[in-house]
């Protein structure tokens, strides 16, 4: 994934879609989305969702603390990122907290961890079909109406793009789970590939308006920092919140790999609905940072849960 990342923002940066170039590269970007939406919506199982909300000991803290405590410190950092950066580059510290969940590396590293894999995959999954109704509105709701348009266009817009081709999933996956369970490392590819082409149109975008000029060294130093801080935080809190919640170790590190971890695989698409091109890239800049910091820090994290078994 770090290296889809960094392909679509090095191809932007290098030869940005331009014009009717754009406009082309929207609409494909648009109609991958669907597609993604669509497997995802035959891939996530109906019975996982129905235990995840009988589950509702784990699973209501960590339905809260992601688009609740997580959005608050997205509109926090957002006032410090005011400071030194682009409106629309704050803007995207909100827009990072309001997200769902990842649900490969929910499953990955729980269970490289030795943690409850079950339990954080299901409260992945959970979290990210929560996410397709809520981020948007709940963004709206912090960010304020100058921010984003949320009218009718753009309902209509997230409910064609986003919410019709998961319903359609749903409906055809007592047909297709089983084929696309078998080629799960093809459905991998899709997910890269879709993420991939949203980023590149994103920032495109965001190249066309100055990206590269409008930021120097110092204020790009500051955005890394708060976005290290915004992580180290959210990680602790997740743990310290399962901590009070009195769960097994195992569930707790499941709570740590299924809340703090974003989804680009969300947000990218999302940012491709919600904003214009000229604008998505900006937002999304500390989304792209903050999942590469994620991804060079669970590894690790999880080694040394793995490691680390308290008598």
């Amino acid at each position: 994934m770090i290296a889809v990342l960094v392909i679509a923002t090095g191809l932007a940066l290098a030869l940005p879609a331009m014009g009717e170039t754009r406009e082309a590269a929207q609409i494909v970007s648009n109609v991958s989305i669907f597609l993604l939406f669509l497997v995802n919506g035959m891939r996530i199982a109906r019975g996982e969702i129905v235990n995840a909300i009988g589950n509702w000991r784990f699973f209501a803290p960590l339905v809260l603390f992601v688009f609740g405590g997580m959005a608050m410190m997205g509109a926090g950092f957002s006032f410090l990122a005011a400071l030194f950066a682009a409106p629309e580059i704050a803007l995207g510290f909100i827009f990072l907290g309001v997200l769902p969940s990842t649900i490969q590396s929910a499953t990955s590293y729980t269970t490289l961890a030795g943690g409850n894999a079950a339990l954080s995959v299901v409260g992945a999954a959970l979290i990210n079909i929560l996410g397709v109704f809520v981020s948007a509105p709940l963004f709206a709701a912090l960010a304020g109406s100058a921010a984003v348009d949320l009218g009718t266009e753009t309902i209509l817009r997230i409910g064609m793009i986003l919410l019709l081709p998961f319903v359609i999933g749903q409906v055809l996956q007592g047909f297709t789970r089983s084929w696309l369970i078998k080629q799960k490392s093809k459905v991998v590819w899709l997910d890269r590939i879709v993420i991939g082409i949203a980023v590149y149109v994103a920032m495109s975008g965001a190249v066309a308006q100055g990206l590269m000029t409008s930021m120097s060294p110092s204020a790009a130093s500051w955005l890394t920092l708060i976005t290290v801080v915004f992580l180290v935080l959210a990680y602790g809190l997740a743990w310290k919140i399962s901590g009070f919640g009195g769960y097994a170790r195992a569930d707790r590190i499941a709570f740590v790999f299924a809340g703090p971890q974003k989804s680009v695989a969300i947000g990218a698409p999302l940012a491709a609905i919600l904003f214009e091109p000229a604008v998505a890239g900006f937002v999304i800049a500390p989304l792209l940072l903050y999942h590469l910091l994620q991804l060079a820090v669970a590894a690790p994290l999880a080694t040394r849960f793995a490691e680390y078994q308290p008598d």
